[in-house]
């Protein structure tokens, strides 16, 4: 049932395109996305299928812990910037990750055509 549960797509209202069940799944690593359970409801008995395979301890972490404030995550984004702009030769673990929408869409652009070729 996984495999074919994983395949079903929906508008993710988060990212604004197409994604799968799958993604929504592992969102934040093992941790679905905190929406996940509003999102596919009328889908298909999501919650009884996501307390199958998830611990107690993930289910309270997923939904039950309350987010990151927003300015806490935009603080913390600017912090890793600068770190990178002050140390440019510096390790990968100071630069910030990559957006979802950048891992999931990449922009195809001139440059990019031209850097394939």
């Amino acid at each position: 049932m996984n495999a074919m549960v994983d395949q079903l797509e929906i508008r993710c209202p988060k990212l604004g395109g197409q994604v799968k069940f799958a993604y929504c799944r592992r969102e934040q690593g093992r941790i679905p996305c905190g929406r996940i359970i509003y999102c596919w409801q009328a889908r298909f008995p999501v919650e009884s299928f996501l307390k199958s395979y998830l611990s107690e301890e993930e289910w309270e972490r997923c939904f039950h812990e309350r987010p990151r404030p927003k300015m806490d995550t935009l603080i913390e984004l600017i912090e890793q910037a600068r770190r990178v702009k002050e140390n440019p030769d510096d390790s990968e673990e100071n630069r910030p990750a990559p957006l979802q929408s950048d891992i999931l869409s990449p922009r195809r652009t001139r440059r990019n055509e031209e850097e394939s070729d």
